[in-house]
């Protein structure tokens, strides 16, 4: 990034223009030229949607007021994410870390409730809808018109890069999944290059210990695949059947399945299939789904029509993890957690 482009010559002079002028309202409109990217790192940093949004209005803000320290030596996006990262570390250190029910210290049960261990205090981690991640217009209009890989914005790798301490992260993510040389980090971090390429060892060796066990193997993509769709809609179809042998059929032995806000999971087909016996699909009345994409993996919207009731509501966000054909997790959100999706309250 270090390499100026003819482009990007450009737009570093009409930047200088812009703030040796004063003229505010166009530095805002080639600074608003980023804010899909800047909010995408900052929700990796953050592993929340509501926070990123937050520290992306902060950068925004930050950038204006600080204009004098850009000088046109870096390019613009390298300046804005400069002031991002540095944001978003100044938040780690008054917040704590993002987790998804596996991360509590509390044992998997299927133990029957009257209600779930519901702990809406807990800082969960919030899912992340695709329409955020795709331009809004052609490519060549749009510098953040950029590919983003599912390795490096689905579930298990966001709750796995909250265990890293916050500048662990920040390195990890710059390196990996934005595409910085080591050189640029360290140079943005005010750190030493050995110091970087040591940090983003012990985050890689952290991850690797994090993420489930086939997760490396992975190959990128940045949709899920057909064979995923077709097991999407088994799933959905299972759900509006209430037909659990067939939803825990699409399983796999070690599946897990957990259930933000509740402070509890299933681990397991097992305990599963348990559950399901405990609780029936249709419990509470009927469900319909809704097939949309979160993080770049497949998931449904559950829309509960509860009995006596005459429409179906919105009752859960429902992230698949598919490997081979069968599910590995299943991740159900609630609609608390679920503010900036696109969904219909009702069907």
């Amino acid at each position: 990034m270090s390499l100026l482009t003819a482009p990007a010559l450009t737009e570093e002079a009409a930047v200088l223009a812009a703030v040796r002028s004063g003229d505010e309202a166009a530095f805002a409109a080639l600074a608003e030229r980023y804010r899909r990217q800047l909010h995408v790192h900052c929700y990796r940093m953050l592993g929340s949607v509501e926070d990123a949004e937050d520290l992306v209005q902060e950068t925004l803000l930050r950038a204006w007021r600080g204009r004098a320290g850009f000088e046109g030596r870096s390019q613009f996006p390298t300046w804005l994410y400069r002031i991002a990262t540095n944001a978003c570390l100044n938040a780690l250190e008054r917040a704590s870390r993002r987790v998804l029910p596996p991360d509590v210290p509390m044992p998997a049960t299927s133990e029957p409730r009257p209600e779930p261990i519901w702990a809406p205090e807990i800082p969960w981690l919030q899912p992340y809808p695709d329409h955020l991640l795709d331009p809004v217009g052609p490519s060549e209009m749009e510098p953040d018109a950029m590919l983003v890989s599912r390795e490096t914005i689905e579930l298990a790798y966001l709750a796995a890069i909250q265990h890293l301490p916050p500048r662990q992260r920040a390195i990890l993510i710059l390196r990996d999944a934005v595409g910085w040389s080591a050189r640029e980090v360290a140079s943005m971090l005010e750190m030493t290059l050995p110091s970087v390429n040591s940090a983003l060892q012990r985050a890689r060796s952290t991850m690797r210990a994090r993420l489930p066990a086939r997760r490396l193997d992975w190959a990128p993509a940045s949709a899920p695949t057909d064979e995923e769709r077709v097991v999407l809609e088994q799933f959905m179809n299972a759900f509006e059947r209430a037909d659990a042998a067939a939803l825990t059929a699409l399983l796999r032995e070690d599946a897990r399945w957990s259930m933000p806000p509740a402070a509890l999971w299933f681990d397991g087909r097992a305990a599963i299939a348990n559950l399901f016996d405990l609780f029936p699909i249709g419990f509470h009345g009927d469900f319909r789904m809704l097939r949309t994409v979160a993080n770049r993996q497949p998931a449904a919207a559950s829309y509960l029509r509860a009995h006596g009731d005459s429409t179906f509501r919105l009752a859960s966000l429902n992230v698949l993890r598919i490997e081979d054909g069968q599910i590995a997790e299943v991740v159900t959100f609630s609609p608390a957690l679920l503010a900036v999706f696109d969904l219909p309250p009702t069907l």
